[in-house]
């Protein structure tokens, strides 16, 4: 298997859902349109907004860089 390149995305409630951070994708749907999510320190209210290596992710008091 290749590694991604830095040009591979991925939706913010998919990275929600894979990090663990919310269980289902309509619980990301609602913390993110809900203005509870930041990136890269500020609110993001696009639930399908493109997330790029390095790009850092805050939910619920964690801090988590996206690092594929």
């Amino acid at each position: 298997m290749t590694p991604p390149s830095d040009d591979t995305t991925i939706d913010l409630q998919d990275f929600l859902k894979l990090r663990g951070l919310v269980e289902t994708g309509g619980e990301a749907k609602f913390r993110v349109q809900g203005g509870e999510v930041r990136l890269n320190g500020e609110v993001e209210t696009r639930r399908r907004r493109k997330l790029r290596r390095g790009d850092i992710v805050e939910y619920a008091g964690q801090r988590l860089k996206v690092d594929w």
